[in-house]
């Protein structure tokens, strides 16, 4: 099960972050409402938790836009406490409300229970992705370029996985490390610069077109250029 964890507050969003990691979720972190609506949109993830003061977008504009397109769960965290922000949270399409300072028992049930009650979705619909020739099993942990198999290592999947969900989105290092490695990241480190070169000699190196770029000065982007 994957869950997006929409917050910018990073000490609460490395909390919910690393329990429900430890709860056996996969879980990616959007700081912004801007960010955070695009992979809601772009993403396939089985739960939204979603804060209602971000910056770039509230909560609020973020549910609507998310409403339009899709029935993903969303429970919203919020430090507001009245009734009426409550009430216009589950008009505008919140599955459930949790108010801050909360007890990560209860957000883990109320996760929980929003997800049984969510209707199954076939496997094939959601675990399968492609970039030009490059195809990937998310379940099944797998990935083939031009039909060939990729002998990827966890992390390496792991990092084609979040390059390939955020395609055409360039990445900064900082926020590679945070995703994949689930840690803060220290300019002194080149572990994100070793995956990446590893990862692009499987998949990139053997095989036309080039997918996996650089951006100077700001990371790296997945996608397929003319």
């Amino acid at each position: 099960m994957r869950v997006l964890v929409i917050e910018d507050e990073a000490k609460i969003a490395d909390y919910v972050k690393r329990g429900l990691s430890e709860a056996g979720y996969t879980v990616d972190v959007a700081r912004d409402g801007i960010e955070g609506r695009y992979l809601a949109l772009d993403g396939d993830y089985q739960l939204v938790v979603l804060d209602i003061m971000l910056p770039g977008i509230d909560g609020f504009g973020v549910l609507s836009a998310l409403r339009q397109k899709r029935g993903t769960p969303v429970l919203m965290l919020t430090a507001r406490d009245r009734v009426e922000d409550r009430v216009q949270g589950l008009q505008a399409g919140a599955d459930d409300y949790l108010v801050k300072p909360f007890a990560f028992s209860e957000l883990l049930a109320r996760v929980g229970a929003l997800l049984r009650r969510a209707p199954a979705v076939p496997e094939s619909a959601n675990s399968r992705m492609a970039v030009c020739d490059l195809e990937m099993d998310l379940l099944g942990r797998k990935a083939w370029r031009a039909g060939q198999p990729l002998s990827l290592t966890a992390k390496e999947f792991s990092l084609l996985a979040l390059l390939a969900r955020r395609k055409g989105q360039v990445l900064s290092r900082t926020t590679i490390a945070e995703q994949v490695w689930d840690m803060n990241f220290d300019s002194d480190t080149n572990v994100v610069e070793v995956a990446v070169r590893r990862l692009r000699s499987k998949m990139d190196d053997p095989f036309k077109p080039k997918l996996l770029h650089n951006v100077r000065g700001m990371g790296y982007v997945l996608e397929e250029r003319t």
